[in-house]
């Protein structure tokens, strides 16, 4: 067996995209806003506030999509790693669905954030939460 068949078999490839929209948010944070983001749960805080500050400077949309697109993803990111979810595409669409069954729209979410009526944070807690109750 290859590496990239062992790749393959622990991580969907519904993963690929939003991993790499997740480690390009990570590293633009760091070289950008000299911010480091570690896929904690506790770092989903700075991404909120950044999202935030974002909103606040009043950018149009299209002006912020993939920034958005990438703090989704990390935030999905940050649930797979803490709870064995996986990645699911569809259409071009991705969410993750944790091991109770639920499925969470991490990447939607932060375009709720940047709309003023969500919360990476808050996702993180419902979705970790509801796995572990599973």
């Amino acid at each position: 067996m290859t590496q990239r068949e062992t790749q393959q078999d622990t991580r969907p490839s519904a993963a690929v995209k939003p991993v790499r929209w997740a480690a390009d948010a990570v590293a633009a944070m760091r070289e950008g806003a000299r911010v480091r983001l570690d896929y904690s749960a506790q770092s989903l805080w700075r991404v909120d506030r950044m999202i935030d500050e974002i909103r606040r400077e009043q950018p149009p949309y299209a002006a912020v999509d993939q920034v958005l697109r990438g703090f989704g993803a990390y935030a999905g990111e940050v649930i797979v790693r803490q709870t064995g979810a996986e990645w699911w595409a569809s259409g071009g669409d991705h969410w993750i669905r944790t091991p109770d069954g639920r499925l969470w729209d991490p990447i939607d979410e932060a375009r709720r954030c940047f709309a003023g009526q969500g919360s990476l944070r808050l996702l993180c807690r419902d979705a970790t939460g509801a796995a572990g109750q599973a």
